[in-house]
């Protein structure tokens, strides 16, 4: 296989493992939905134009990078509702999941920044 078809395949290969990702990410608060999906079309922008295509005109995962490229924001509703499930998910795991001090304050601190850059994104209406 020639470097150039390798490459190529590499792309789409990453491109379709992170649109998976992002695909999991609306749903487990967790994995970042947006970034994921960001990849997944800078991946497909250099590979296959037929799958950038398809991605960026979906009509659920297409309005993440629209939204993202047009510099909206995010509903209200959405960032409590992420905010609210981030904390569930980390408070479990660092009560249920592990008794090790410094990574249940790693952990804190994770949820912490997450939720003060969700709180930072700019509302949308």
């Amino acid at each position: 296989m020639e470097k150039k078809s390798f490459k190529k395949h590499l792309l789409i290969a990453a491109g379709i493992v992170s649109t998976l990702l992002g695909i999991i990410g609306i749903f487990i608060p967790l994995l970042p939905t947006t970034p994921l999906l960001l990849l997944a079309a800078a991946c497909f922008m250099r590979s296959s134009d037929r799958l950038y295509t398809a991605l960026v005109r979906h009509k659920v995962l297409g309005l993440y990078i629209k939204n993202y490229i047009e510099k909206k924001g995010i509903p209200i509703k959405i960032k409590l509702f992420s905010i609210a499930l981030l904390w569930v998910g980390i408070l479990s795991s660092a009560i249920f999941a592990t008794d090790k001090l410094w990574l249940q304050l790693l952990l804190i601190s994770i949820a912490v920044a997450v939720s003060i850059h969700i709180i930072l994104v700019r509302e949308r209406n």
